[in-house]
């Protein structure tokens, strides 16, 4: 199965290890810096919701904006099981269209990578511009060329518990920027005893810094920092993961 309908059901539970508190409350303080007072902020690609939840316990009003109908449907029904109010719409990242303007966007764990082609991320970029108020906050996290070409790479990763089992296999393309992501899921089912398999296929890009912080002045942002992951430190040549803050002329 291609891209992320047999990811979804799979989704939360192998990326247990992202603190999505911590990460509410650092985007929380990033965008009272830069854009104080903001209350009305965009989850772009919000996958579960898990990240969505957390900014409005926060106090924000929150819409999650998602491609993925599976994905989606997980948030819906975690969104059931607690006392929220997220509106979810199912829309293309480069598709975005809102009732109205927000105060904040974040854009988290490399969704942006998953981006390809320039011409869409511009889309995106412009986007995300049209449906901000002036002076409103664009944070987002992007995988580095370093975590592609040395991290993801060739690699291949095996994530297990008592039940399932992820296998997570890179394949690096020529331009040494993409990687092709295959993974394979093993779960087991209760009632019979075996084993079942489903599999999910994607491709990310890393992005040159200065191509991100031409794309934010092309798209009438201002960019007021890029700090290593989950900090207010510059980024190293060996950082895995970067945090852009842009501001909406």
């Amino acid at each position: 199965m291609i891209g992320y309908s047999g990811f979804a059901k799979y989704y939360d539970r192998f990326t247990g290890n992202v603190d999505y508190s911590a990460r509410a409350r650092y985007f929380d303080t990033v965008i009272q810096k830069y854009a104080p007072g903001a209350n009305l902020l965009l989850d772009l690609a919000c996958g579960t919701g898990s990240l969505s939840f957390e900014m409005e316990s926060l106090g924000y009003d929150v819409i999650g904006v998602d491609g993925s109908v599976d994905m989606l449907g997980v948030a819906v029904e975690k969104r059931a099981d607690r006392e929220s109010s997220v509106l979810f719409l199912c829309q293309e990242m480069a598709e975005l269209d809102l009732y109205g303007t927000i105060d904040a966007t974040v854009c988290a764990l490399d969704s942006l990578n998953h981006v390809l082609d320039e011409d869409e991320l511009l889309r995106i970029f412009k986007k995300v511009s049209l449906f901000s108020n002036p002076g409103a906050a664009f944070v987002f996290d992007v995988n580095t060329e370093y975590k592609h070409r040395q991290v993801l790479a060739d690699n291949c990763f095996v994530f297990e518990d008592e039940k399932t089992m992820c296998v997570w296999q890179n394949s690096p393309e020529d331009d040494g920027l993409t990687v092709d992501i295959a993974l394979d899921f093993f779960a087991l089912d209760d009632e019979s005893g075996l084993w079942e398999r489903s599999s999910a296929e994607f491709s990310e890009r890393a992005y040159p810094t200065d191509f991100l912080m031409d794309l934010a002045k092309q798209t009438g942002f201002d960019v007021k920092a890029v700090f290593d992951e989950d900090s207010f430190m510059p980024p190293r040549d060996s950082s895995e993961r970067i945090i852009f803050v842009l501001t909406k002329k």
